[in-house]
């Protein structure tokens, strides 16, 4: 894979725009060594069905409770939402950013009438910060956990 992008045709996406990814080195690694697994037909992610079909969109959700994973723990669309908030919570990166690399358009129409930047070079170190910062994670890396109240009381 020489291209660090990921292109997704506008019939591929919710809001029927097309949008592209810059993939960090731990993706272009994993999705390099999925191509040595995976069996004749075009997707890399094929249906159970057909190589030459995608697979669901459910199927993460679906797979999500055979890992031990409860419906109010995690569903799919949970992990944008994860990323969403770490990534505005490390102050890092413009909020612009990552709203674009989240497809998200501008919702204030004036806004989005003049304001048309995909913040690629900031989107590009977004990236490879964000899987740098999961394999700091995973390599137990410190974690931080709040100490909540079981029971909120209201006076």
């Amino acid at each position: 894979m020489a291209e660090k992008v990921w292109r997704i045709p506008a019939e591929g996406m919710k809001m029927k725009q097309p949008h592209t990814v810059p993939l960090s080195r731990q993706a272009l690694y994993l999705l390099n060594e999925l191509r040595t697994l995976r069996k004749a037909g075009d997707f890399l992610f094929p249906s159970i069905c057909s190589a030459h079909c995608a697979m669901s969109d459910g199927t993460l959700n679906v797979a999500l409770p055979r890992m031990g994973y409860g419906n109010d723990e995690m569903t799919s669309h949970g992990f944008r939402a994860t990323a969403s908030t770490l990534l505005n919570e490390s102050g890092l990166w413009h909020p612009d950013a990552i709203e674009r690399a989240l497809a998200h358009g501008e919702k204030d129409r004036v806004r989005a009438a003049y304001h048309r930047g995909t913040h690629w070079a900031e989107r590009v170190r977004m990236a490879q910060w964000w899987s740098d910062h999961l394999d700091q994670l995973r390599a137990g890396g410190k974690v931080l956990k709040g100490r909540f109240p079981s029971r909120i009381s209201r006076k």
